[in-house]
Parts: structure tokens; C-alpha cells; sequence
């Protein structure tokens, strides 16, 4: 019998720097309504999704056409920028990076970037700091900023020698584009990676303003914000809104920009956490907003433990994985804080996370139970590129428990780094000063092999030097032998 099942296609809309204006957004709204679509979703990169038939579609076509609005058909080409704009007055107290900075930088963007590009201010939790492959952070400079590129699908990071110009930004990202993309070669999915032509071609094409850096960039201890519910700042309130499905009905969004125009609220933010968030919400308004929460069945108050979690867009096999694991979580009353965990079915996706659930790429002639790998950032810093390998080949039954133990092991050792020391560890006598510690780098992937850790998926005990590994030890990503590994300082790792 013939197939006649109707493929539905997947659209994909940008909103520069997680910003939607609340009259853009009611007039997409309006289009996909009236074509009958009833939800969408927001992305990783702030962006926003929906589903429709080629019949839906070909309304929407026309509706987009006529109201100058940009879309994607089952295509990422043009990945979104995305942005901490969201965070600002929220969560980060920023000297100099205010609204002003963020739009006039957007505004500033002639081309339509086809590279991944954050703009992220240095001092908030929220947004990811190394998801893009050019990755500007704010500096303690005013207006200057530094510049992290991570080469396209790669871990491989090159941090840029001087501090960038906020107006330069836009111009020097598609110098920076253009480059990359007509040398694919030498700077796209290789194993090794010198930046340093790459920056000197593009400073010797260009004219651009360059401050040398005052100080290394630090970034601040990761604690993911609780980002939903509403929350008081400034003598007003912020409304942030996540969906346990991802599955944003239009009907309430619709709503809510009812709301939002009669209380002269201009625009909405999204997140990488795929909600969104509404400021401004004066405390006289508040029972509006309650009210339209009240009539769609909107919970606004899930459990942190939810929230802390990273899966693909559109993926619902990573979704599905998710509430599984988070029952099991409540069940256990497991103690997530200061950890957040990706799901990556896909082992290309650039997901942010301290601890990765990775699906193992097995043929497809050969049916069997899905396994996974479960790895671990450096020192459980979730804007790491550096991972542990702390299990593989685990059956998805046998996920809970590995994590439970790694989760275990996270908090012991916050418990010792938190100063559980000796009595004599206080004496006011003279100590020497502490001994650097060195890991080993593979210097494709960038994988770590820490003696303390050993390599639990080649039983490898913890305490096994280096130099002491089997014959058989290949990197656990790459598998690539110990010759190709270098040795660096543990600490100096720490800065990304």
C-alpha cells in the first residue's frame, strides 16, 4: 500500500539576541493561527519553532512575505544570535553592559551570520559562555570585549590576542566568517587548529580597534539562576515561563501579548533553557498576569531539578530521556544543585552541560538496546569544553544509578574543596607554596586523563600516573594513543 503520510516540515524563525518585540510576535502569532498551527517551542539558541503541513505552510509563506519575516525551512543554515541580554538587571549586576550596548551591536549586523555568535555579559549564569564559535565576553573595559573563537564543529578554542570594539563586532565576525568558511580545511572539523594565522589575516583585511586586555577574563562560579515563577527586582516583577513539553500554546502567547501591550510591556526574551521571560511587570498588574496563568493551567513553580536540563531542539527522543530521569531524580531526592545536565542523541549537538548523557552512535543494521555515555566537564564546570570520561556503554536502566554516583562524587568533592581540612591545616606557622598540578591533554579532542580520576571506562583506577597507562589506553573520544597527548597545568584549565 502507498504511504500517503503528510511529512510535516519544521520552520525555524531567528529572534536576534533571545529579543521578540511584543507587536513582531503577535503578528507571527496571528499568521500561524490563522493556519491553523497551535504551538511552537524556543531553542537552545533563543530562537522559535513550529511544525506545519505542506499546505499550512504555503499560508504561512504568504503571511511571512507580506509582514518581512524571515524563516527556515527543516534548516539550521543561519544559526541564531544569541545573547545575555535576557539576564540583564536579573541576574548579573553589569558596570557597562547595559540595553543600549546589546541592540545597538545587533543593529549593527548588515549579513546574516551563518557561524554561531554569543554576545555574553561576564558576569551572569545564565546564557553559556562557549556555545557559539565566536564568543564575545565582556571585558571590565567599558564597551570592549574579549573574543573566544571555538572552531566549527570542533572543541577546539583559540582565544584572540587584544580586546574587541563593541561597533567593530559585527564587521570583524563576518571578516572572521569569511575567512573560515573559504579555508573550510584548515579551520573547519580538523583535528588541529592554528588560530594565529586566522587572526593575523583578518587584522592585515580590515581596519579594526583593538585594546589590550587589562586583566584574564574570569568567569564567575557556576549557579544556574532559578528562572521561572515571578520574582521581584527593582521595584517590579519578571516573569519567567517554562513548559515541561517545550509546546508553547499560541492561544496563551497571544494572550500574554494582550497583556503586555495594555501595560505597555515592549518586548518578550527568550532563553537557551527553552523559555522565556517578561520584565516589567508593575505590582498593580500583577492579578492580569495571574489571571491569564490561572485560565491556561500554567504552572510556574517546577522544581530546580527540572530546569537544570539541556536537551536538542526538536528531539523527542532527548525529552522523553529527560523526565525519565528526572522522576527517577525526585524519586531518589537527589541533590542536583550547582549541576546541570545535557542529553545529547546526536553527538555533533554543541549542548551546555556540567555532566553529558551521550547516546552511542551504533549502526543502524543492528538493532539493539541504546547505550550511553556519561561524561563530566573539568572540575564540573558547565562552560568547559575539557570532559572526563566517567562511564560508557551504560544501558539506559543503568543511567540513574551511574549518575547518582557521579553526582555523589561531585559532592564530595565540594565538601573537601569547602575546607574540610585537618586541625593543623589552621596553624599560623609558614607552609609552603602548593605544587602545580599537571593532567594530560589529548591535543585532537581535547579530552583530559587526570591520574586522579584514572579512566573508569578502561579500568583504569584512580592513582595511575601517566606514564604508568597500559599499552591499550586510547583517548576515550578520539582514540587517540598516549603519544598524542601533552601535558598541561589542571589550574590553567580552569579559565574556560
Amino acid at each position: 500500500m502507498e504511504n500517503t503520510e503528510i511529512k510535516n516540515h519544521q520552520i525555524k524563525i531567528n529572534l536576534p539576541g533571545g529579543i521578540v518585540s511584543v507587536g513582531d510576535l503577535s503578528v507571527m502569532l496571528e499568521i500561524l493561527e490563522k493556519a491553523g498551527i497551535e504551538n511552537i517551542r524556543f531553542g537552545t539558541r533563543q530562537q522559535l519553532y513550529f511544525s506545519a503541513t505542506p499546505d499550512q505552510l504555503d499560508d504561512i509563506d504568504h503571511g511571512f512575505l507580506i509582514s518581512d519575516t524571515d524563516f527556515e525551512i527543516d534548516a539550521d543554515k543561519y544559526p541564531n544570535i544569541v545573547s545575555s541580554y535576557v539576564a540583564e538587571d536579573l541576574f548579573n549586576s553589569s558596570n557597562w553592559l547595559r540595553e543600549g550596548v546589546y541592540k545597538d551591536i545587533l543593529d549593527t549586523f548588515s549579513y546574516t551570520p551563518g557561524l554561531k555568535i554569543n554576545l555574553i555579559d561576564n558576569s551572569q549564569n545564565l546564557i553559556p559562555f562557549f556555545s557559539g564559535n565566536l564568543n564575545f565576553i565582556s571585558s571590565d573595559i567599558g564597551s570592549y570585549w574579549h573574543l573566544y573563537i571555538r572552531f566549527p564543529k570542533t572543541n577546539i578554542i583559540y582565544y584572540w590576542s587584544s580586546l574587541v570594539y563593541s561597533e567593530d563586532i559585527a564587521l570583524l565576525s563576518e571578516a572572521i566568517e569569511n575567512t573560515i568558511l573559504t579555508q573550510r580545511n584548515l579551520y573547519y572539523d580538523q583535528q588541529e587548529i592554528d588560530g594565529q594565522p586566522l587572526e593575523t589575516a583578518v587584522r592585515a583585511g580590515g581596519s579594526f580597534l583593538f585594546q589590550e586586555a587589562s586583566s584574564p577574563l574570569k568567569l564567575p562560579d557556576f549557579q544556574l539562576p532559578y528562572y521561572e515563577g515571578f520574582n521581584q527586582y527593582n521595584g517590579k516583577y519578571w516573569l519567567g515561563i517554562y513548559r515541561r513539553n517545550e509546546l508553547f500554546p499560541i492561544s496563551f502567547l497571544k494572550e500574554l501579548c494582550v497583556i503586555c501591550s495594555k501595560t505597555r510591556i515592549g518586548q518578550l526574551y527568550t532563553t537557551p533553557w527553552k523559555s522565556i521571560i517578561i520584565k516589567g511587570v508593575e505590582p498593580s498588574d500583577r492579578k492580569l498576569w495571574n489571571a491569564v496563568l490561572d485560565k491556561n493551567r500554567m504552572n510556574v513553580r517546577h522544581a530546580s531539578n527540572e530546569l537544570n536540563w539541556q536537551t536538542e531542539d526538536l528531539c523527542e527522543e532527548g525529552l522523553k530521556l529527560k523526565h525519565e530521569l528526572i522522576n527517577g531524580f525526585n524519586t531518589a531526592d537527589l541533590r542536583t544543585f550547582k549541576l546541570c545536565f545535557a542529553i545529547k542523541i546526536n553527538p555533533k549537538s554543541g549542548l551546555f552541560g556540567s555532566v553529558i548523557i551521550r547516546k552511542q552512535n551504533q549502526p543502524i543494521a543492528e538493532p539493539t538496546e541504546a547505550l550511553f555515555d556519561l561524561m563530566h566537564t573539568i572540575d564540573f564546570n558547565p562552560n568547559s569544553k575539557h570532559y572526563y570520561t566517567y562511564a560508557t556503554g551504560i544501558s539506559k536502566v543503568n543511567l540513574l544509578p551511574a549518575l547518582s554516583s557521579l553526582c555523589e562524587t561531585y559532592y564530595q568533592q565540594q565538601t573537601l574543596v569547602a575546607g574540610e581540612q585537618p586541625d593543623h591545616y589552621y596553624e599560623t606557622s609558614p607552609r609552603a607554596e602548593p605544587e602545580l598540578t599537571y593532567v594530560h591533554q589529548c591535543k585532537h579532542c581535547l579530552s583530559i586523563y587526570d591520574e586522579a580520576w584514572g579512566e573508569n571506562s578502561m579500568n583504569i583506577p584512580a592513582g595511575t600516573p601517566f606514564s604508568a597507562l597500559p599499552a591499550h589506553y586510547r583517548c576515550p573520544l578520539c582514540e587517540a594513543s598516549p603519544s598524542e597527548f601533552n601535558p598541561v597545568i589542571k589550574e590553567s584549565l580552569n579559565t574556560f
